[in-house]
């Protein structure tokens, strides 16, 4: 029985192979460069012929979130543009914890990957796309440590100065998904739901905040090895000139409402955090935060309030996480928005799981939440 080939030799690519027999493989993920970070894989398959594969991950007792693997499914696509699940069972008593992966694909190839996979190049294509649109201007804040880009791009003529980032946490794919819904909105001339917001608001949106450790295949960190969503109370160019970029242009331009777009990776579920512990706290800071998150509820099935992170205690809030320190520092409604890696399970997906569409959909979704948001803030 002739081998398959197991390769992650390109954009956002991470495994190793271990050994193959057939159509059976032992691999492992590799770490993020200087990091202990590891859970983000994304590999190819070749001559798989209609075989069933059979594919063990090990070692993952070791990996960042071990709670990730229970009840996970692997997401699968043939053509790199459908993304499935595939069959999964974790053991954690087998080969220091081993991830089971069974597939049979229709034809000799497969890909396979912790969520459906935002390469560099679809970024660059977004970027060019939106900044074509009427009305959208573009400017990079920065540059990464690779020498990357931090593109930003613009909209609006609003008092409101609205902040959108992702991808801090570059394994965390379906955040730039949302991202590419939520861009659609505000660049389509055609949308009453743009159109509005763009009279309330300034926009600024980051699609991609971490664009080295998207292309590096890293599951949280920056090139440095440096959790960029842990660098906002002292950013420094040499570990995180990202973040040093981000918060300079927010404190020339002042946030009143921001949000971080993330993915969760053991909470079957989408939920919202938001920044109880800081200092500073205000009470009408808080209820716009708590009114916003109503009003997201109410508008889908795909986000809940029930399941989420422990409420900060008063005073402890965390200034090295962008949400409380921009809730801090500018006194504005942030948030950090959650999304899962496994399923939404209030609304689940047997088929998909969480998925890009329902991601980019969720984008759609926040910003006709925002839209009611401003409307009542109006009326108030």
């Amino acid at each position: 029985m002739t081998d398959i080939q197991i390769t992650a030799a390109f954009d956002a690519g991470n495994v190793e192979v271990l050994s193959i027999a057939g159509a059976e493989a032992r691999l492992a993920i590799r770490k993020d460069h200087q990091s202990e970070f590891f859970q983000w894989f994304h590999f190819r398959v070749d001559g798989a012929a209609g075989r069933e594969l059979v594919l063990h991950l090990t070692g993952l007792n070791g990996s960042a979130y071990p709670m990730g693997w229970p009840h996970y499914d692997a997401c699968v696509s043939e053509d790199r543009g459908f993304w499935g699940r595939a069959s999964s069972h974790f053991d954690e008593s087998r080969d220091g914890g081993t991830l089971t992966i069974r597939y049979r694909p229709a034809g000799d190839l497969a890909w396979f990957a912790y969520f459906a996979p935002y390469s560099m190049e679809r970024h660059q294509d977004l970027v060019a796309r939106i900044a074509q649109a009427d009305g959208v201007t573009h400017r990079s804040l920065g540059l990464s440590l690779d020498g990357q880009p931090i593109d930003c791009l613009e909209t609006g003529s609003g008092p409101v100065q609205v902040w959108l980032y992702a991808r801090q946490h570059p394994g965390e794919t379906m955040a730039e998904w949302w991202m590419e819904g939520a861009l659609e909105v505000l660049a389509d001339p055609a949308s009453a739901l743009g159109r509005e917001l763009r009279r309330r608001c300034r926009f600024h949106v980051v699609p991609n905040a971490n664009p080295d450790g998207s292309r590096r295949g890293h599951l949280r960190t920056n090139a440095a090895g440096v959790n960029l969503n842990r660098e906002w109370a002292e950013p420094s160019a040499e570990r995180s000139p990202e973040v040093v970029a981000l918060r300079g242009a927010m404190d020339a331009t002042g946030v009143d409402f921001a949000m971080d777009v993330h993915g969760d990776e053991a909470i079957p579920a989408v939920f919202l955090a938001g920044f109880e512990g800081i200092p500073s706290l205000q009470e009408a800071q808080l209820a716009g935060y708590t009114r916003y998150a109503a009003l997201l509820e109410r508008r889908t099935p795909d986000f809940q309030t029930r399941l989420g992170y422990p409420v900060a205690r008063p005073g402890s809030g965390n200034l090295t996480m962008s949400t409380n320190q921009l809730a801090e520092r500018f006194g504005a409604v942030s948030m950090t928005l959650e999304m899962p890696f496994k399923d939404h399970l209030p609304a689940a997906d047997k088929r998909q799981g969480w998925s890009p569409e329902r991601s980019a959909q969720l984008g759609r979704d926040c910003l006709g939440a925002l839209l009611e948001w401003l409307v009542e803030r109006e009326a108030a």
